[in-house]
């Protein structure tokens, strides 16, 4: 009996460990460091738990990859976004918060993409959207 409490215990604290580093976009990017990008997607994956941009900008030292985190596949489904919503070769300027540890990721505050005026931005806790094909 009480191997199985102990053994309870451990899962839940690991449980809610893990569950607080997952959704502490904090722990995992700078707030206080904003970076604003131009570039072309390369690949979007609209996956679980949260949805990838990767987007190549030009840089004075060449072009370089950009690893782009957006909120939740869940709340972006309920705003109207999809796998077909972003497509390889749309160009987009983003603004967010940079990684602490990867100097090419960050974590998308807004998204606009200029040639149709489609705006993502994550507004509190939530994302937004406007301008989605009908």
């Amino acid at each position: 009996m009480n191997r199985l409490l102990v053994t309870c215990a451990v899962a839940s604290v690991l449980s809610a460990t893990a569950v607080h580093a997952h959704h502490s976009i904090a722990g995992m990017y700078d707030e206080g460091r904003r970076v604003t990008l131009d570039g072309i997607v390369v690949q979007y994956q609209f996956v679980n738990p949260h949805p990838f941009v990767m987007i190549a900008v030009q840089a004075a030292n060449g072009v370089q990859t950009w690893k782009l985190e957006m909120d939740n596949r869940h709340e972006l489904v309920d705003v109207g976004m999809s796998g077909t919503t972003l497509k390889a070769g749309d160009r987009l300027v983003v603004t967010g918060s940079v990684a602490y540890k990867d100097a090419r990721a960050m974590y998308v505050r807004s998204l606009q993409r200029p040639a149709d005026g489609f705006l993502y931005e994550q507004v509190g806790f939530s994302p937004r959207v406007r301008g989605l094909p009908r």
